[in-house]
């Protein structure tokens, strides 16, 4: 599927959540799995993919709704997540796991903000 085939596909908020779960567990930890290096990349890279893409379609659900609390919350997270979206892990052991499960919060977030506006999933 290419890119633009991609970007007007629904999104398939079932895959994010699974990616979420993925990286955290009920507690707040991560997986053991997660502190490998190879696990920790993969991740982070599934979580920014699906970042990228849910990203403008929150925010475009947000940009045509009515003034609202629940506006400015939708766009602050939309804020949050782009800041996460240009961060690298911390070059530290620690750093990967703790980066993928800040990216994981994020992204559940956004599909909760998605979610509540009605936007459309797979």
């Amino acid at each position: 599927m290419s890119a633009i085939e991609q970007s007007r596909a629904p999104l398939d908020l079932e895959a994010m959540r699974r990616s979420v779960h993925a990286v955290l567990l009920p507690d707040g930890g991560s997986p053991v799995e997660l502190e490998d290096a190879d696990a920790a990349a993969a991740a982070i890279a599934d979580l920014r993919s699906h970042l990228e893409r849910l990203i403008p379609a929150v925010e475009d659900t947000a940009n045509k709704a009515p003034d609202s609390i629940a506006r400015y919350c939708t766009l602050a997270c939309v804020g949050e997540a782009r800041r996460k979206l240009q961060l690298q892990p911390l070059p530290r052991p620690s750093g990967p796991p703790a980066h993928a499960r800040r990216l994981a919060r994020v992204l559940n977030a956004l599909c909760d903000h998605h979610e509540g506006a009605g936007g459309d999933t797979a």
